[in-house]
């Protein structure tokens, strides 16, 4: 039997080792941490990837889990309906739209590998630093000295990838977009139907905000996560990026003067214990992904600044192309394969989040709104803003009636 490795248990790496196996491959997963804790906040896995998680039959445990985000609605900083962008099943995509805590649709997916792949599936404490082959193998090499040989390697380790590093030494340095993020997570009394996803402000100053936990929507309460950017010219942390580091509070004043109807988004951020910062960070698009029996995937290959909902996604895809390449040729011809799919399609993502994605909708209208008696009807036309809608979800690949 075919034995995969793969470097790195976060969402693509375990969606990648329940494809593989559906597949009929061996799959032996090794994680650098000394043991997985449900880290983060809060992600959405958009339409086209739910469809392929619904499809490995986990459906019911991401509607017992998540959120179905009905749509997402686009404001300016008074408060102004811009657009809402219907996400559900309702409007045409053939799955719905989650919004869930990171932590727990990877533990969902790790627990479905453990079910299915084997409780020793999945060893933890086991950092990747490298790899070596020859025409038959690949041996992965760890941090300790030890070595596991098999047939194929798959590097899907995040943003710090060594397999990416070994496989492009000369890469130049993270591309800072020039936005701080701050997030956090806070339980709360829920914000109208509980099912939507506002972004409002513009590129300078912005605030996204939706529910994660289908279980408070249930109480008629929200475990709501939230994001605020603002611009910085240069970045506090780019040097060692980390999505843990807590933040300080001077990032919630310039959203006092946010003029939402339906919440105070300052008072969302002073009600959050615990709040954490990270510069706004991507790399330039790769001029290959593989290295004879090596390949990457997720934020190992093409990590993407977090604009239209989307790294997680993109991960997802990639899994189920892997898997679906190699079980067509089980050679590195298939992971040329599958190259040859994904990284075009994820290229035009990274490249479309950079020019703000389906949020291009806010600053168009921040340039024309002046203030909270202006109507957006009178100044931007519905077919111009669909355009910008239609374009994302052309590029991310998640049209309607269609995957």
């Amino acid at each position: 039997m075919t034995t995969i490795a793969i470097a790195g248990a976060g969402i693509g790496g375990l969606t990648a080792a329940l494809y593989l196996h559906h597949k009929g491959f061996d799959v032996k997963i090794f994680e650098a941490v000394q043991e997985i804790k449900p880290l983060g906040v809060g992600i959405n896995v958009m339409p086209h990837s739910s469809k392929l998680l619904h499809d490995l039959g986990l459906g019911e445990k991401l509607d017992f889990t998540g959120i179905r985000t009905r749509c997402i609605e686009y404001r300016t900083k008074y408060g102004h309906l811009i657009q809402s962008d219907p996400r559900s099943v309702e409007a045409g995509f053939p799955a719905p739209q989650y919004s869930i805590h990171r932590g727990a649709l990877q533990f969902l997916l790790l627990s479905e590998v453990h079910n299915r792949v084997g409780p020793g599936s999945v060893q933890t404490n086991t950092p990747v630093v490298g790899y070596r082959q020859d025409t038959d193998a690949v041996t992965v090499l760890f941090q300790d000295g030890s070595e596991f040989t098999c047939d194929f390697l798959i590097g899907a380790e995040g943003l710090r990838s060594k397999i990416r590093q070994q496989m492009h030494p000369n890469e130049s340095p993270l591309k800072y977009e020039g936005t701080m993020m701050f997030r956090g997570a806070v339980e709360m009394d829920m914000i109208g139907d509980g099912k939507t996803m506002v972004i409002a402000g513009d590129h300078d100053v912005k605030f996204v905000t939706y529910p994660i936990s289908e279980k408070f929507r249930k109480q008629g309460k929200a475990l709501t996560n939230w994001v605020a950017e603002l611009r910085h010219s240069s970045p506090r942390h780019i040097d060692d990026a980390d999505w843990t580091r807590g933040a300080t509070i001077d990032y919630i004043t310039p959203f006092k003067e946010f003029q939402m109807g339906d919440m105070n988004c300052a008072a969302i951020m002073e009600a959050t214990d615990i709040v954490t910062e990270f510069p706004m960070v991507d790399r330039d698009p790769l001029d290959f992904w593989t290295d004879g029996r090596v390949t990457m995937l997720g934020d190992a290959a093409h990590p993407m600044y977090p604009i239209g909902a989307n790294g997680a996604s993109q991960a997802i895809l990639d899994a189920h192309m892997l898997a679906e390449c190699l079980a067509e040729d089980n050679s590195p011809t298939g992971l040329v394969a599958y190259e040859n799919i994904r990284r075009p399609s994820t290229a035009n993502v990274v490249l479309s989040n950079r020019e703000g994605g389906p949020e291009r909708v806010l600053d168009i209208a921040a340039a024309r709104v002046t203030g909270p008696d202006d109507r957006i009807e009178d100044l931007i036309t519905p077919e111009e803003l669909e355009q910008v809608a239609a374009g994302y979800r052309n590029v991310a690949g998640f049209q309607k009636k269609a995957v």
